[in-house]
């Protein structure tokens, strides 16, 4: 028999934080719905006191008056999975924005909630399991096709122990809501399965064994890939002042890295950006698969216009969903922008729940929340013995570029990867601006030690001449170059031949703008020359002149096509310059 569900009324109003009176019994994170007029606003129960419990409602709060009921739904904020989640957009609430606005118009109305997955699609499944099977959650039933996708239907997750498959649909069209199998569970309950899986948003879905990550993620961008990798399955940052170039560098990497599905999760941004973002990426083409990026992308969007409490929630939405992704067997990559507006909504609600204030008036508990949301990355090993990836990046966004701000700092301690973007980089036109004097990545040891690469020994040595050079350039700026001896210049020299012919990389150029695995290896190549050769000059002009003329013909190497019959004649051009 089902429990009786708790009611209850307003008693205190700040801001979208109610204080609810109630009758009954209630649960942490529960969703409610308060009724005011003929609207109902959905909300989360975030504090629970005797029988007092504080509710953050996810919408404008305007109209809401003493004394309007307040219902208890039983439930948690729960994510709708299933097909049709690709090619949309979302809002912090899995609201289906075009949807909106065809049904409401382009003003979002509050109160309105429609159903995430499209009710009226037919699709084409394809059993993979049959009738007697044994089966656990998250076993696949069968696959339809979405987009570039072999979505998988899976026995739902919050089924217990083994079950035996009574009946399952043959291949046909059908809604995410016909019943296309019937599970008998050990204790002889009947289950009817439909594509449709519902998980709560604040619980990590991870079914399987999880496995070291191991593998480099390849994104075809030189400056990641080769001095500060990220592992399939790992994490990574990229702080940076406003204009560096954060969001322009994660959509390249969603374009061009070797990923399945992409999330991205426009948390708190300028209505101006996401407006931006929701008129590129349709119509940008996606290099994998020869149509548009659109196809393998699912976006969530929660403007700074949008209500706060409503920002929370679009981050945890995302984040289900690629895990969803991945417990089907893609590799998916999950993209935050920016997790600062993040940590500012629980820094608004902490201070309405009247929590004690950590540094800078975070709540104390920062640091905690943002290493579980960054844990929930990682490789898992299904059933079918394949292996499955989550990668998470988060851009922050600290005030001033101030990176020892809390939770610059707090990401910092749980990620693997950290690529810093500075703004004297991006306003030197030295893109993607990531500063390789303050970037590192915990993954490159870890793939030399797996045999995972095999130019570590180059790139390490590269970075000390990044560095070599940068203290030798800042001693140029007091005393001038005649006070540097002409040794030191040329070590500043070979650190500017680096960043400049591999650090850097033209987005606009249509062959520099990615460049795969075997590309990068010759270019380390030729660099690993230049490092390691003993240069002699006489004068200081004769080296600039030297490094400059290299430098301008490694770029144009690097524009040259990989099926340019000239490729291999242009590098012997190289090699011969260098060792001339």
């Amino acid at each position: 028999m089902d429990k009786e569900l708790a009611n209850g009324r307003i008693v205190a109003a700040q801001g979208n934080l109610m204080t609810v009176e109630f009758d009954g019994i209630i649960r942490q994170n529960e969703v409610v719905f308060v009724h005011t007029g003929s609207e109902k606003l959905k909300g989360e129960v975030i504090e629970v006191n005797g029988n007092e419990a504080k509710v953050q409602v996810f919408e404008l709060t305007n109209g809401i008056k003493l004394n309007d009921e307040v219902s208890f739904t039983g439930d948690l904020l729960f994510v709708e999975l299933g097909p049709g989640l690709l090619k949309n957009v979302y809002d912090g609430l899995q609201n289906p924005l075009e949807e909106v606005a065809q049904e409401k118009g382009y003003f979002l109305p509050r109160g309105v909630y429609l159903n995430a997955l499209p009710r009226a699609i037919k699709w084409d499944f394809t059993p993979i399991a049959k009738k007697g099977d044994v089966v656990e959650k998250g076993d696949f039933l069968g696959s339809v096709p979405e987009g570039v996708i072999d979505h998988k239907i899976m026995v739902p997750f919050q089924f217990q122990g083994k079950g035996t498959i009574l009946e399952i649909k043959k291949k046909g069209n059908y809604t995410v809501e016909e019943e296309i199998a019937k599970i008998k569970d050990e204790d002889g309950k009947i289950h009817s399965v439909n594509m449709i899986q519902k998980w709560p948003a604040k619980f990590p879905l991870r079914l399987g064994e999880r496995v070291l990550p191991i593998e480099k993620l390849s994104t075809a961008c030189r400056i990641i890939d080769g001095p500060f990798p990220v592992a399939k399955g790992g994490t990574f940052c990229t702080p940076g002042p406003f204009g560096a170039g954060k969001t322009v560098l994660q959509h390249q990497i969603s374009k061009y890295a070797e990923i399945e599905v992409v999330i991205v999760v426009a948390c708190g941004e300028r209505a101006g950006e996401v407006v931006e973002l929701l008129r590129e990426f349709p119509h940008l083409d996606d290099p994998k698969t020869g149509k548009k990026l659109m196809d393998r992308t699912c976006i969530i969007c929660n403007t700074s216009s949008m209500p706060v409490a409503a920002r929370e929630s679009s981050v945890y939405v995302g984040v289900t969903i690629a895990e969803y992704y991945r417990q089907m067997g893609a590799d998916t990559l999950l993209l935050a922008d920016s997790t600062s507006r993040w940590a500012q909504a629980l820094r608004e609600m902490s201070g309405r729940l009247e929590e004690i204030p950590g540094e800078e008036a975070f709540p104390a508990y920062l640091a905690s929340r943002i290493s579980e949301f960054y844990e929930r990355a990682g490789v898992i090993k299904l059933k079918t013995g394949k292996t499955a990836s989550l990668t998470i990046g988060g851009s922050v966004s600290p005030a001033g570029g101030n990176f020892e701000e809390p939770v610059t700092q707090s990401t910092l301690a749980v990620v693997g990867c950290f690529l810093g973007l500075s703004r004297s980089r991006s306003d030197a036109r030295r893109f993607p601006a990531i500063d390789p004097l303050i970037s590192w990545s915990k993954y490159l040891d870890r793939f030399s030690e797996y045999g995972k690469v095999d130019n570590a020994t180059v790139i390490k040595k590269a970075q000390k001449f990044i560095h070599e050079g940068d203290e030798i350039g800042k001693k140029m700026s007091v005393v001038g170059e005649e006070g540097i001896q002409i040794d030191d210049i040329v070590v500043y020299l070979k650190g500017e031949f680096y960043d400049s012919v591999f650090l850097q990389q033209n987005a606009f150029d249509k062959v520099d703008t990615a460049t795969n695995e075997i590309r990068q290896k010759e270019q380390l190549s030729i660099i690993k020359m230049v490092l390691d050769k003993e240069f002699v000059f006489e004068e200081r002009d004769e080296a600039r002149s030297f490094f400059l003329n290299l430098t301008d013909k490694v770029i144009q190497w690097n524009y040259t096509s990989m099926d340019d019959k000239t490729y291999s004649e242009k590098k012997n051009e190289i090699i011969g310059m260098i060792e001339g």
